[in-house]
């Protein structure tokens, strides 16, 4: 693989990319087992989710090297601060990430009108002030609040109402855990950042409140992601299919470990990254599933 494009792939961190593709995943199973599937929004859904995702990373990389947040940086290579990218080109690459969503974004206000419009125009100015702007909203702890709203609600129920035409109950209750699940990706990434954030001025809720807090916050976001489905298929709110979902839970305990021990290692804390994108990948793809499965489309 050539340098250039190695560079690219490590500033677009795949290894957070399954916080904008299972949204979209699980929304679509909904929309298949509710009849609704249309292949054309969802695959701009998916499209327009990853480069979002792509073009927030992208930002945070350029913003935080501009505030010197990665001077001191303990994970994977920050490209602008390392000097393999330069500013300008980093600034470009925003601009064609978030390009491609408005690309995707226009076609689906088409099909979806001015609700999808307002959702593709806060999704990006949030995605650029996540670290960026006068007040950037990851240095104020602010992060979760960001997650849960766009990888959460606006991702899963945005992508069922652009291929049904309206909302549902059971796409704003699936929108829960997949926001619960992409929170604690974000809480993975601050908990090996706590000491070199809060020395840059960046407090996210663990390096405002210290470890022990940002492994308990972790853990209840993994606990509620698991909890949700569970209660609300018990309740007859989502169909007992969500239940699959379950079946992921044991892949979950070896980071909860990883997560609590705070004298876990640089290496050990990039497992935790992965595995826990890892983890929600499979988790989204049960839960997929289980919606086909409880509408006899995989039997």
């Amino acid at each position: 693989m050539p340098a250039g494009l190695r560079t690219w792939i490590l500033a677009a961190r795949p290894r957070t990319l399954s916080a904008a593709v299972v949204p979209v995943l699980v929304g679509t199973a909904l929309a298949v087992e509710r009849n609704a599937f249309r292949a054309l929004p969802a695959i701009a859904a998916l499209v327009g989710a990853i480069a979002i995702q792509i073009g927030t990373n992208f930002a945070n990389d350029y913003s935080d090297a501009v505030r010197g947040t990665d001077s001191e940086r303990r994970g994977p290579t920050r490209v602008t601060q390392a000097g393999l990218v330069t500013e300008r080109a980093m600034r470009a690459a925003i601009a064609i990430a978030f390009g491609v969503s408005v690309l995707c974004g226009v076609y689906l206000v088409g099909v979806g009108g001015w609700p999808i419009l307002v959702l593709g125009i806060l999704s990006i100015v949030s995605g650029l002030a996540y670290t960026g702007g006068p007040y950037p909203f990851g240095y104020h702890g602010l992060g979760e609040v960001f997650v849960l709203a766009f990888f959460g609600l606006g991702a899963v129920a945005g992508t069922y109402y652009v291929q049904a035409g309206h909302l549902i109950l059971p796409a704003i209750l699936l929108s829960a855990p997949v926001g619960l699940f992409s929170v604690a990706i974000l809480v993975a990434n601050n908990l090996r950042d706590i000491e070199t954030d809060r020395r840059a001025g960046k407090m996210t809720l663990a390096a405002r409140f210290g470890h022990r807090f940002g492994a308990a916050e972790y853990a209840a976001a993994l606990l509620l992601a698991y909890l949700t489905p569970a209660a609300l298929a018990i309740a007859r709110a989502l169909p007992a299919g969500s239940l699959l979902c379950l079946l992921s839970l044991p892949l979950a305990i070896p980071l909860l470990r990883i997560a609590h021990r705070a004298d876990a290692t640089l290496a050990e804390h990039l497992r935790l990254l992965a595995g826990t994108s890892r983890l929600f990948l499979v988790f989204g793809l049960l839960l997929g599933a289980g919606l086909l499965l409880d509408a006899g489309l995989l039997l």
